[in-house]
């Protein structure tokens, strides 16, 4: 177990991230701090903190997750109440940052959404932001403070490696943006590395896909940051089956999982989807043979520890 050094540290919960938090507080021999995050009868959030935080140094860990903008708004507040009660410096542990997708312009008359959305974080009261797979890099550019931006990687190449076994191993990308994400875990699971060349006619539909490489007789992991609705996943599964691979996988930091993704995966050629807790999984995701989540618990106690102490995490980057 991870312990800490120095006091004067505290950690908070929005409610879509209060069963992470308390484990990222267990891996620390700490308790998580008390707060009220409620609603009103017209639907205002309220968000009371219980604890002194005068000259602290705080952690509040919230995802924006669905639904977003509920998740998002509670966020702000907490940062706020925070900075006005005098903590000394707070930062925003955002596990899955919402509307990470929408980095750029695609169309005419169209907003920068994780731009917006930067802006509100570090206006609230955002000293540092720590977040997890970030949907693209240059995100962190929008920010005006430090940006930590961790990866999975250390506790999805272990199940992976445990779920192969001894066949031989290929990494496969969905996506051409993907290609770097994916080499680097067929470096380190010494794999052969193959691409998805899919044409998506509109958002969340693909209208056909290749496969550029080799994956005959190999156990395939389909690498992503995140898995939505899983139509993408599931049409490449087929593919990849079709172009003879033994076994099909996938494993990705995000687990969106939302419309019909838990149908579709249950229903498809993956043997197993391994995504991380950065989203607290539903009932239905939980009940799902086929798909199983990895916690980050422990690497985000880790980061939090050496924040704290003032210590490097790039280590934690790889």
């Amino acid at each position: 177990m991870t312990t800490l050094v120095k006091d004067a540290i505290q950690i908070f919960a929005g409610n879509a991230c209060v069963d992470l938090a308390r484990s990222v507080c267990s891996e620390l021999g700490m308790e998580l701090g008390r707060a009220d995050v409620k609603r009103f009868s017209d639907g205002e959030i309220f968000v009371e903190i219980h604890d002194n935080v005068r000259g602290a140094d705080v952690f509040v860990i919230q995802s924006t997750s669905s639904p977003g903008n509920d998740h998002l708004m509670e966020l702000l507040l907490m940062l706020d109440a925070l900075k006005r009660a005098s903590a000394k410096r707070v930062t925003a542990v955002i596990p899955y940052y919402g509307y990470a997708r929408q980095d750029r312009k695609v169309a005419p008359r169209v907003p920068i959404s994780a731009k917006l959305v930067a802006d509100l974080i570090v206006t609230a009261g955002a000293s540092r932001v720590m977040t997890m797979e970030l949907h693209a890099g240059q995100i962190q550019g929008f920010f005006d403070v430090p940006v930590d931006n961790l990866y999975a990687n250390p506790v999805l190449l272990p199940r992976i490696s445990q779920a192969v076994g001894d066949l031989p191993l290929a990494v496969v990308s969905p996506d051409a943006g993907g290609v770097e994400r994916a080499r680097a875990y067929a470096k380190r699971l010494d794999a052969s590395l193959a691409i998805i060349d899919k044409r998506r006619v509109r958002a969340n539909h693909v209208e056909e896909m290749r496969i550029i490489g080799d994956v005959k007789g190999c156990a395939a992991v389909i690498v992503d940051d995140m898995i939505d609705t899983a139509g993408t996943v599931c049409q490449a599964a087929e593919a990849i089956v079709e172009a003879g691979a033994e076994r099909v996988l996938c494993c990705a930091t995000h687990g969106v999982l939302s419309g019909p993704a838990v149908e579709r995966i249950a229903s498809s050629s993956l043997d197993v989807v391994f995504a991380t807790d950065t989203i607290a999984p539903t009932e239905a995701v939980m009940a799902e043979k086929r798909i199983e989540i990895v916690s980050v618990a422990g690497l985000l106690a880790e980061a939090v520890r050496r924040i704290h102490e003032e210590e490097s995490i790039s280590s934690l980057f790889a």
